[in-house]
């Protein structure tokens, strides 16, 4: 690229200008505000990208959004278990989890990846605190099913430590291991534990960042991706199998969560660079958006 085609590329400080005043908006809208965003998928492993998750995530706490990040990090959790000569077992879906497994999903979740994700955001200028479920009793489950094994169900969550961490200034960073009143470890479903943490901070909005577009009528086709589903629509959409396989339950957890309170929740795909910040301080809008009903404008 030549000189002059590098200065045409660049914005001039008349454009830069112009684009805080349109992010003024959506600014103000947040400011304040809870917002939650769940973590994980190729913008989790991808070097590059989670550099630019991390810093948008400090962009918005430094502009007074109350960011809560939650994460989970299966591939992680199956390249441990891989290490130690265990092979990963999945039914509906789910991680079979026995007493090993469990404490692998708690050594890889509530240690490495926790505290790597609180050094990155603190690198990036922020201010943050891992939590694990485990902590102040965060998560409380019970087993979800026998023959699951430690995967749990949540039984309560108990958002107060969450709120202090918010309260100081620190963004949270939540790694998705549960437990109960016996001490038990649980492998949780980190979007099923986003949801419920978003309801019961009653968050403004819950981003769940994955690697797809949203939800397309056309699962080949990136141009028909739909903007916006309300929680009646939605049985309609997995009927007609426009939501089908992996999408179904991410779903069902963006519905819980606007059924207990959430006003806004989006699925984005975190691999495109910045996707938090198009989504949150702009009206283009990328994902698909959940809603309770009604006419919610614009992204």
């Amino acid at each position: 690229m030549t000189a002059p085609e590098e200065a045409a590329t660049e914005l001039s400080n008349a454009q830069r200008a112009q684009v805080l005043i349109h992010a003024l908006p959506y600014i103000q809208k947040y400011t304040g505000k809870i917002l939650v965003v769940k973590y994980g998928g190729n913008a989790m492993v991808n070097e590059e990208l989670k550099q630019a998750v991390m810093g948008d995530l400090v962009l918005l706490s430094l502009i007074g959004v109350k960011v809560v990040l939650v994460h989970g990090g299966g591939p992680e959790i199956s390249e441990m278990l891989q290490r130690v000569g265990k092979e990963s077992q999945f039914m509906d879906g789910l991680r079979v989890t026995d007493k090993e497994t469990a404490d692998i999903v708690q050594m890889v979740l509530a240690g490495k990846l926790c505290k790597s994700l609180v050094s990155l955001l603190q690198s990036k200028g922020g201010k943050a605190i891992g939590l694990s479920g485990m902590d102040g009793y965060l998560i409380q489950a019970n087993p979800l099913r026998p023959e699951l094994g430690y995967v749990g169900e949540i039984t309560h969550i108990n958002v107060e430590p969450v709120l202090d961490v918010l309260e100081k200034g620190y963004i949270p960073v939540i790694s998705t291991v549960g437990c109960d009143a016996e001490g038990n470890v649980y492998n949780i479903n980190a979007d099923t534990a986003a949801a419920r943490i978003a309801a019961e901070l009653k968050a403004e909005s819950l981003i769940s960042m994955t690697d797809i577009c949203g939800i397309l009528r056309d699962k080949d086709d990136p141009s028909t991706l739909i903007s916006q589903i309300t929680v009646s629509e939605a049985p309609q959409l997995m009927r007609e199998g426009v939501i089908s396989g992996g999408m179904i339950p991410k779903v069902e957890c963006c519905i819980e969560a606007i059924r207990r309170g959430v006003s806004r929740v989006f699925i984005i795909n975190g691999r495109i660079p910045h996707a938090i910040l198009i989504e949150t301080l702009t009206d283009e809008g990328i994902g698909t958006m959940f809603v309770s009903g009604g006419n919610y404008g614009q992204h």
